[in-house]
């Protein structure tokens, strides 16, 4: 029975406005050429500086420096801002949904009556 409602939530979940948007603005910004390129750029800058990291040496400041250039490109995207607002709603939504799961949590461990099946 909890499987079928965790998929019968799910369900509804994925028909959700929030969900339905954070979609679109993913396929938006993956469509988004020069978005994409910066994102790409920043990924292969932020591995870069993991590795060193791991290796116990620190990024350098030239090397911050581009990440934050990055990071000020992308952020003023259209596409990215569409995504991130997106992605605050669905996140909300799912605050939501998990407080939702924890009354009824909540009100099922203070039930009396037991429910097999």
């Amino acid at each position: 029975m909890i499987e079928e409602r965790a998929r019968e939530a799910g369900r509804l979940i994925g028909q959700s406005r929030e969900y339905q948007e954070l979609k679109r603005a993913n396929d938006a910004l993956g469509q988004d050429q020069s978005a994409v390129a910066l994102l790409k750029q920043m990924e292969e800058l932020r591995g870069q500086a993991q590795r060193l990291i791991a290796k116990g040496e620190r990024p350098s400041a030239e090397m911050e420096r581009q990440l934050d250039e990055l990071l000020q490109k992308v952020q003023v995207q259209s596409a990215y801002q569409r995504l991130i607002a997106a992605q605050e709603n669905f996140d909300k939504l799912m605050q939501r949904v998990n407080d939702w799961i924890m009354e009824g949590i909540e009100k099922g461990a203070a039930s009396p009556i037991i429910m097999l099946g």
